[in-house]
């Protein structure tokens, strides 16, 4: 969503012309005449006038259409996103009349038009689940940094009665992304992975790793000084009051504003009088006031590029509200519906760093609201329709193109602590030892960046005199606190050590940073590795080997993976900086840098030790890296609560695309100021910082991966007050629950793997038909039984929580056991320390004992908590932790039933085997319904308790 006026500029030469194409190239349009028709082992193939356009059958719910100039692009894989076809041809036929050609298998139809080659995707029964617009199919040919290529783009007849989630992780704040725009290039805290899924029970894998924009094309812009009025009612320009504070209170100068837009780039010095001669140096700020003129009714798209912070009302509606740190400035956009008339406007915005930036610039209403997708650099067009109709079906069918998830290592779902940075590794071993001390349950400790002398990032050497012995301190780490570390990677090069010469020899690496000598935040020259040259792959690989995972690091942090090429990240110069000898312009690759070095990592990793599991952490990705054993965090986003809510919607948009792990900053990473003081901080601001991170850390509890990291103040549990403030206790209650929960969150990610399932889940995945749960983008399941409301609002101590489903859905409170009718909206109890959580009824939840760390003891007894009020079923899975042999079929599950009717749970006969499996373990059943609420505690009640040692056994608990 980032907005840059060069963006194009390579591509398209004028505004008039972005979507039809220049003289001098062509532009396919529909064919007027019936196409010749070709069948092939798996579909059918026409050629149209300009182009082939071939629609194969992949699965029984798998649709594949791709469609290009030149034969050549059918019979070599576009890109390395999509696994190779089974070899077993799949079943469908074929029906032909004049007018069309249907491809029919056993879940759907593909009905192509001849003389359009639109493509209308039916269900088995011939409903239209989703229809190419006829005519909607275009390839252009355009010029890239002067490189060839051909612009794709589709589009598909848009649906009243629905919703479309995913293309990955972004700092929008939406969930549903229909009717909006973005401009998907990877950069620190936007994930594009190319995955649209809808609420009518299909998915569009858009196979294509360059540039990519959704929605309208058309360019946001400043709004023309022709509509705005000043406060005094004249027009031409908003009254702009400029104050030395960031504070507003100190007015320096007044300015009628035609247009609102400055920047000072990477200058972190620049005065502040070249945004206005009489503004002092150090923190200011700016309040733009008047009113916009509106002529044409409609949806208005409004739209500020900033630093600091950013704030805008319209009629006084506030619609945007945000604060960025200096160094990564971005878009924050909101839209409004507008009549004609006047419209008050109000635009504030606070330097209270260095670097100066902020734009502001609106787009007027589409003009056309297809579902459309277009990509900056093909050989031709490429898509897969998924079809379900349940979304896990959804999502299963884009694994089964893309590859499975691999199963993390257990100790990956306890705690992760991390902090920007431990200096020696000294830091790192008293952290680790507080927490074990303290015995707070824990797992693994990060060591961030710069371990290295400070000359040689990409040595992967350590700095002698701060970590003198790096093997004896991994293997203290592991041997004496029963700990795991994960170590920072970037694909990052400091002329003159070794690894860079090795690299640069080859032509293994970027060239451009190197003959602009551009240089980092720390001063000194760089560049990265092209990760898309396989012989590059191996070399990184066996630098990370020699340097890094022969000591026994555990986990591997591949930072920066966009790439970060540039100090601060823009298209242009990113597009036209990824150059190397070997490889050359990476247009076509622009997207899918994290997906190449993830995978040198795993195959690397898998060769050296094929019984170890692969984790990753890396902070871009791409479709596909699933099966790498790769996860993504959201980012260097801001420690601010509205940054807290906007995680809510990256992860669910996230997991929805596909990949299934994800991960944030607790805490958010770049700290405002007030928060950061080291001296004389203000109690009101350590108060609020405090609760920020409790609240925080409750939400991150049910994620994926529990994570603490961040700038200074530091994010160990003991730093939030002590032992007995309220956020200590907080997170500390919550981490245990972490740790008892891990039966469950072990079991869900079983069902990632085995079953395609995926744990953090927006509740349209599990409400399809409930309208309100379709649109509700601040709640989600975690797994199938908890329902999880943040608390993202300072000192608010209730919150409005919809219970999807209708009057015959039962939930229950998690905390006291009270049950509520689903379908309805109220106000739940959210005090300090805890925010609200819901059961639904049916859900069987494994609670294990106490742990320090993952494995510290065996998962027996298990208390196994049953909300009654609807049949359930849960299937425990276990495995040995730690290896890949759950690949060859060593693990366990054991299904459980419960009998709503009966008041029966059937521990089914176990499934399965794997060395160190409990033979013979204890349950203890406790059953909850609305006559006899049990909140959760951490002394657990003694239900009935049952031996089991692999074959059925019943439990019955009677009424009463």
């Amino acid at each position: 969503m980032r907005f840059e006026p060069r963006t194009f500029l390579y591509a398209l030469p004028s505004r008039a012309f972005r979507l039809i194409g220049f003289a001098g190239f062509f532009a396919v349009a529909c064919a007027t005449a019936a196409a010749s028709l070709e069948k092939t082992p798996t579909g059918v193939r026409l050629q149209m006038k300009d182009y082939t356009l071939d629609v194969s059958v992949r699965s029984e719910n798998v649709i594949h259409v791709s469609a290009a100039p030149e034969a050549a692009f059918f019979s070599a894989p576009n890109n390395e996103v999509v696994l190779p076809a089974s070899e077993q041809k799949p079943t469908f036929s074929i029906d032909e009349t004049n007018d069309a050609v249907t491809l029919r298998t056993s879940k759907l139809r593909a009905r192509i038009a001849r003389d359009s080659g639109a493509v209308t995707f039916l269900d088995a029964s011939g409903n239209i689940v989703l229809a190419e617009r006829a005519g909607g199919r275009s390839l252009d040919r355009a010029q890239v940094l002067g490189e060839k290529v051909i612009q794709v783009r589709q589009l598909w007849e848009p649906q009243a009665d629905e919703s479309l989630y995913g293309l990955g992780q972004t700092q929008s704040g939406l969930l549903d992304i229909k009717g909006h725009d973005f401009d998907f290039w990877q950069r620190n805290t936007e994930v594009f992975i190319p995955f649209l899924v809808s609420s009518r029970g299909y998915g569009i894998l858009w196979n294509n790793t360059s540039r990519t924009r959704f929605g309208d094309l058309r360019f946001p812009e400043a709004p023309p000084a022709v509509v705005l009025k000043g406060k005094d009612g004249k027009s031409g320009a908003l009254t702009g009051t400029y104050y030395a504070d960031a504070s507003f209170s100190k007015v320096v100068a007044t300015r009628e504003d035609a247009s609102i837009a400055f920047d000072t780039g990477k200058d972190n010095h620049a005065s502040n009088a070249t945004l206005h001669p009489a503004l002092p140096a150090g923190d200011v700020s700016v309040r733009w006031e008047g009113s916009i003129e509106i002529k044409t009714p409609g949806v208005y798209s409004f739209q500020t590029y900033s630093d600091g912070g950013s704030h805008l009302w319209i009629d006084d509606h506030e619609i945007i509200n945000h604060w960025r740190q200096n160094w990564l400035p971005g878009d924050e956009v909101a839209q409004i519906s507008l009549q004609p008339g006047t419209h008050q406007v109000r635009l504030e915005w606070v330097k209270d760093q260095g670097s100066h930036t902020f734009r502001f610039l609106w787009k007027t209403p589409s003009p056309d609201n297809a579902t459309s997708l277009w990509s900056e650099a093909a050989n031709g067009l490429d898509y897969y329709f998924v079809y379900g109709p349940k979304l896990d079906d959804v999502i299963a069918g884009y694994r089964s193109l893309t590859g499975r998830a691999t199963l993390m290592p257990r100790w990956a779902f306890g705690l992760w602590q991390s902090r920007q940075r431990y200096e020696t590794s000294q830091q790192s071993i008293d952290v680790v030892r507080g927490y074990r001390d303290r015995k707070i349950p824990f797992d693994v400790i990060v060591q961030d960046w710069f371990y290295w002398p400070a000359d040689a990032w990409g040595s992967h050497k350590f700095d002698a005199k701060r970590f003198p012995d790096p093997d004896a301190w991994v293997r203290q780490l592991h041997d004496e606190f029963n700990a795991h570390i994960m170590i920072s990677v970037w694909g990052k090069f400091y002329p003159g050590t070794e690894n860079f010469e090795a690299m640069k020899s080859r032509g293994f690496l970027y060239e451009p940073n190197l003959t602009e000598n551009m240089k980092d935040w720390l001063g000194y020259p760089y560049t990265f590795y092209d990760a898309f040259i396989p012989e590059a792959q191996k070399l990184f690989w066996s630098q990370v080997d020699q340097g890094l995972f022969r000591r026994g690091f555990d986990a591997w942090w591949l930072d920066a993976t966009e790439p970060d090429v540039l100090p601060t990240p823009e298209l242009d110069p990113q597009r036209s900086h990824l150059v190397s000898p070997a490889g050359g312009k990476r247009i076509h690759e622009l997207n899918a840098y994290a997906l190449a070095q993830s995978k040198t990592i795993y195959e690397g990793q898998r060769s050296a030790a094929p019984d170890q599991r692969v984790f990753i952490l890396t902070r871009s990705g791409f479709a596909g890296q699933q099966r790498y054993a790769a996860a993504s965090w959201s980012g260097d986003i801001t420690s601010t609560w509205t940054a807290m809510r906007k995680q809510i919607t990256a992860g669910l948009g996230f997991s929805i695309s596909g990949v299934p792990y994800w991960t944030m900053d607790t805490g958010g990473f770049s700290v405002p100021a007030r928060f950061a003081r080291r001296e004389h901080p203000r109690p009101e601001d350590v108060d609020e910082w405090r609760e920020l991170n409790a609240r925080w850390f409750q939400f991150s509890t049910f994620v994926p991966l529990l994570r603490m990291h961040g700038e200074y103040p530091y994010r160990e549990l003991w730093e939030f007050g002590g032992e007995q403030s309220p956020a200590y206790q907080s997170m500390l209650s919550f981490d245990r629950l972490r740790y008892r929960l891990f039966p469950y969150i072990y079991s869900i990610a079983g069902a990632t793997t085995q079953d395609n399932s995926t744990m953090l889940r927006p509740l349209v995945m599990d409400f399809l038909s409930d309208a309100q749960a379709r649109g509700t983008s601040d709640e989600f399941m975690f797994g199938p039984a908890f329902l999880v409301s943040p608390v993202t609002t300072y000192r608010a101590r209730s919150r409005s929580v919809y219970l999807p489903g209708n009057a015959s859905t039962t939930w229950y409170d998690f905390w006291t056991g009270k049950a509520r009718a689903g379908g309805e909206t109220f106000a739940a109890d959210a005090p300090y320390e805890r925010l609200p959580v819901h059961i639904r009824a049916g859900s069987i939840i494994p609670i294990g004992p106490e742990q320090q760390y993952i494995g510290e003891k065996a998962a027996d007894p298990i208390t196994l908590l049953v909300y009654a009020g609807a049949d359930g079923d849960f299937s425990l899975y276990e495995d040995d932790g730690l290896t890949y042999d759950y690949e060859k079929g060593a693990f366990s599950r054991i299904p459980l039933h419960w009998d709503d009717a009966s008041r029966t749970l059937t521990i089914g006969a176990r499934a399965g085997s794997f060395p160190g499996m409990l033979a013979r373990r204890t349950f203890n059943v406790v059953v909850i319904d609305a006559q006899h609420p049990q909140g959760f505690r951490f002394d657990l009640p003694q239900g009935r308790t049952t031996p089991y040692s692999g074959e059925p056994v019943s439990v019955t608990q009677p009424k009463g």
